[in-house]
């Protein structure tokens, strides 16, 4: 079979991909349940032959369906591909940032490779990740060892361009918690030592710090409780911080200025605190050769809106699958240039023509990257040695 008439295979999954697309944007799920995209995405695939496996890494909405294409004869290395898509929807907004598009692509997509006789062996395994916008389930999944015998990662978002990206930063999350001791604040100030003066301390030496960081780190912060009443000295109160820098090595160095000085506005205050890391994203380690045949395959298929890669992006749970294993995102274009996700732009285009469209050309731009990783296993291996480099010299 030749990469196009593999290609235009795909053609005669566009229909099934845009029922699930529509049925996933009408049934709106949050994140860790999503029971009804889970359930159609999987008998879509199962009723095509994938063996099905749910509750992964211990996420109940989470899924992985396997698909091996063996040659006979062929004693050569399987190559194998790890497709993943999100379905989780914005609480009080539905599809906001198009994740109904992403697995009915892949079901498409992975249809349309088991379906064609290819000379070369390859194991497909699509991934369901659920809670992308609350709880990162990309990263459970990684510390259970999901995604270690895959050799390349691909995803697919909805966005305002056809492009990939290059970096993201990476992000640690941290929630901190003071106890002090309380005391009426007129009566008896003497005998109580303020939790809310911890936190203060601690914002405070965090701006002192910002004088002495590299300029590709960012650190915000939000008190969440400050204390009950103003006649009583807080014994308790509490603040998150996001830390952020372009590097995984550079954001733990931070991390640990920053819980020294966590540490000394308890020694100032004379109270305690609790330090709980609520998510560690990594930053991504690009693979541009990966990005590059990519982006070819979407200039073959004439994507709207061909750009540039996105030399920086924020953090993503992805990024925490691709600092072990080469990976990337197609963004698919489907509304106009300018329009952000997480907005209402976004919501009202995600059943529109466009949003269709979008389905069938990034799939057919990903059925043709595959065929020409699975052709050839060197390409292969020689974006496992870029993505081997890359992560040395970050």
């Amino acid at each position: 079979m030749t990469k196009q008439q593999l290609i235009d295979g795909t053609v005669k999954h566009h229909k099934e991909a845009i029922a699930l697309s529509d049925y996933i944007y009408d049934h709106p799920e949050l994140g860790n349940e999503e029971v009804k995209a889970q359930e159609a995405l999987c008998e879509a695939l199962e009723k095509a032959g994938f063996e099905i496996e749910t509750g992964i890494a211990g996420l109940p909405t989470a899924f992985k369906a396997t698909y091996w294409h063996r040659v006979s004869g062929d004693t050569g290395t399987m190559t194998t591909i790890g497709l993943l898509c999100e379905y989780d929807a914005l609480e009080g907004f539905g599809h906001g940032c198009a994740h109904h598009l992403q697995g009915p692509v892949m079901v498409a997509v992975a249809k349309t490779l088991k379906q064609a006789n290819l000379s070369k062996p390859f194991k497909l395994e699509v991934y369901g990740t659920p809670g992308e916008e609350t709880t990162a389930g990309k990263i459970d999944m990684c510390k259970a060892g999901i995604f270690k015998e895959l050799d390349i990662a691909l995803m697919v978002h909805g966005s305002d361009k056809t492009c990939v990206d290059e970096k993201s930063l990476a992000l640690t999350e941290i929630e901190l918690k003071y106890y002090g001791v309380p005391a009426h604040s007129a009566i008896g100030p003497d005998k109580g030592r303020s939790a809310l003066d911890a936190v203060l301390m601690t914002f405070n030496g965090v701006e002192y710090m910002r004088e002495h960081m590299p300029a590709d780190v960012r650190i915000h912060g939000i008190i969440t409780d400050g204390g009950k009443a103003l006649n009583i000295i807080p014994e308790f109160a509490s603040c998150e911080f996001g830390l952020r820098a372009e590097s995984r090595q550079v954001l733990d160095g931070i991390i640990t200025r920053f819980k020294k000085i966590a540490k000394a506005s308890c020694e100032m205050t004379e109270t305690s605190c609790e330090m709980k890391h609520l998510h560690d994203f990594h930053n991504k380690i690009p693979s541009y050769l990966l990005n590059d045949i990519i982006m070819k395959n979407a200039a073959e298929m004439k994507c709207p809106n061909l750009s540039e890669p996105r030399k920086r992006t924020g953090s993503t749970d992805f990024a925490n699958v691709m600092y072990d294993i080469p990976g990337s995102c197609l963004r698919i274009a489907f509304v106009d240039s300018g329009v952000t996700s997480h907005t209402k732009g976004f919501l009202e285009a995600g059943k529109s023509p466009a949003a269709h469209n979008a389905i069938l050309m990034s799939a057919q731009t990903l059925v043709g990257t595959l065929y020409d990783l699975i052709s050839d296993r060197e390409l292969v291996e020689k974006i496992k040695r870029e993505h081997q480099n890359q992560r040395k010299n970050q």
